[in-house]
């Protein structure tokens, strides 16, 4: 099971769009959406989309045929849900977007949530936890923080585009990142052809 947050930064689509790629790539996928998370959800992609604070819902409307039956949602406040024991069958956890306060929560250990406690869970396990922050400018404080995730064994993947790829819409420049994050989970993916090859 991998293990996706959205939380209340900027770029909840990256979030929305990696559970449908995990999902295309058949594994099995838990999602903790925070309530700010939800607030941006509504912000970015519409109302209509937060209506109900259910992925699975989100993921119909827009047309995924993906079988949902591997998808499980738990609440942030769920500390009973398998993501939060060592023991809870987590391959790995993925925060993206990060915002820099689900940042300095993993970077100290502050495990006030599901999401972060997951986080803290993958990092002492030596699991892969992966965290795609969405900040800038930086402050030393946020740099700090990443300091601190990097040193932990964590996984950072900012939303930075290539453009040696020739994006054409914005559609491929997510599909960039999602491919990065893929790639970091050794799950094989065609989002972006490997650099050298035509």
């Amino acid at each position: 099971m991998i293990v996706v947050g959205i939380t209340g930064a900027s770029g909840v689509i990256l979030g929305i769009r990696l559970i449908e790629a995990l999902l295309e790539a058949g594994r099995e996928v838990a999602v903790v959406v925070t309530d700010a998370g939800w607030e941006v959800i509504a912000h970015e992609m519409g109302k209509d989309a937060a209506a109900g604070k259910q992925v699975a819902t989100l993921l119909k409307e827009r047309g995924i045929a993906n079988d949902l039956s591997r998808l499980k949602e738990y609440h942030n406040s769920e500390y009973s849900a398998p993501p939060a024991s060592g023991t809870g069958n987590v391959e790995a956890v993925v925060i993206v977007p990060c915002s820099m306060k689900s940042l300095a929560s993993v970077a100290h250990g502050y495990a006030d949530s599901l999401l972060h406690r997951a986080c803290d869970v993958a990092l002492k396990e030596r699991r892969k936890c992966v965290l795609v922050p969405r900040e800038t400018p930086l402050s030393l404080i946020h740099v700090e923080n990443m300091r601190a995730v990097l040193l932990s064994g964590a996984i950072l993947v900012p939303p930075v585009p290539a453009f040696y790829s020739f994006p054409e819409t914005v559609d491929d420049i997510i599909n960039f990142i999602i491919g990065k994050i893929l790639h970091t989970l050794d799950i094989p993916h065609t989002y972006f052809q490997p650099w050298g090859q035509d």
